[in-house]
């Protein structure tokens, strides 16, 4: 079985790997979609203290190539999603049955089911309540996905703030309340003009970054609640605390480590997707096949205008 493996930074080896047997109750699915997360690409940049070689790639979707003898709700050929941890970028995957999703006929993008999670369990957590005035920071792949699953929530607004005039009108095309390009313009001003000058109820920090985090200080309102969405991966972060403290912030971590909590997120997102409530398509601007994945993590490290999402497809 082909498979890429990260052997060090920006070094990609694309050879065979093993793959562990399937246990009864395990799946062999066939990869035919991975795509490339951010998280994916920090890594590969050499922005991690993990160690290498590494596999990479976990928001994966399939079919059903093999069953162990005791799996239930699959069968060969079954359309899937499923969580991994790593090594979705190979032919394919062995996983455990109860962490695969089935995938109905209509779903066109079931490898966005991982990342869509993400977003769909932040919202669930941050709990933004109609009427809300919301802020977006960050208007990338996944600050577009939230800005889909919050526009379901019944919000008054949603302010999109990036530096990316492509981001930004892609924001706008989604239909956003307003967009701010924070390299030239004042989004707490911005802010304090939509919502009466109260602050956001709820912002969502999805940069990754300290300068998203002094944003989405300087636009919520007291007792307002400043959910982080953005993968803090390598070196620290430093925040006014005290002011943090005086604010009152509810701060919310909207990131998961409970296999459950993922599994539920993906579930309830391919229902959606399903439904045709969300259509994630427009996102994914650049496809690859698995022996061009060095080609893939190029592009989605220079993040070149229209880029959005790039995924590696078999």
């Amino acid at each position: 079985m082909k498979g890429a493996v990260l052997v060090g930074p920006r070094k990609i080896e694309f050879a065979e790997r093993a793959l562990g047997p399937v246990g009864p109750h395990d799946v062999l699915v066939q990869v035919s979609a991975c795509g490339v997360c951010t998280s994916d690409v920090d890594f590969w940049l050499g922005h991690s203290d993990r160690e290498l070689p590494a596999a990479l790639g976990h928001e994966v979707a399939g079919v059903v190539a093999e069953v162990g003898k005791d799996v239930k709700r699959f069968v060969q050929g079954s359309r899937v999603a499923c969580w991994v941890e790593d090594g979705g970028f190979s032919e394919a995957v062995v996983a455990e049955e109860g962490f695969c999703i089935p995938v109905g006929d209509s779903c066109s993008y079931p490898e966005v089911a991982e990342p869509l999670s993400c977003v769909v369990n932040s919202v669930r957590l941050a709990e933004p309540q109609l009427g809300d005035d919301v802020v977006i920071i960050g208007a990338g792949f996944m600050g577009s996905l939230l800005q889909l699953v919050l526009q379901l929530q019944g919000p008054r607004s949603i302010t999109v703030a990036d530096i990316r005039s492509d981001a930004l009108e892609r924001a706008r095309a989604m239909r956003a309340t307003q967009t701010v390009d924070t390299s030239s313009e004042d989004l707490a001003q911005r802010v304090a003009e939509v919502t009466d000058g109260r602050g956001a109820d709820v912002s969502f920090e999805v940069t990754g970054t300290n300068r998203g985090l002094d944003l989405a200080e300087a636009v919520t309102r007291m007792s307002g609640k400043l959910c982080i969405v953005g993968y803090h991966q390598g070196g620290t972060r430093e925040i006014r605390l005290g002011y943090w403290n005086w604010m009152a912030f509810n701060i919310i971590n909207a990131h998961f480590r409970d296999k459950g909590t993922i599994l539920s997120g993906m579930r309830m997102g391919l229902r959606l997707l399903e439904a045709g409530v969300l259509d994630p398509g427009p996102l994914f601007t650049n496809s690859y096949a698995l022996e061009s994945i060095d080609e893939a993590f190029q592009t989605a490290a220079a993040k070149q205008p229209g880029f959005v999402k790039a995924v590696v497809r078999a």
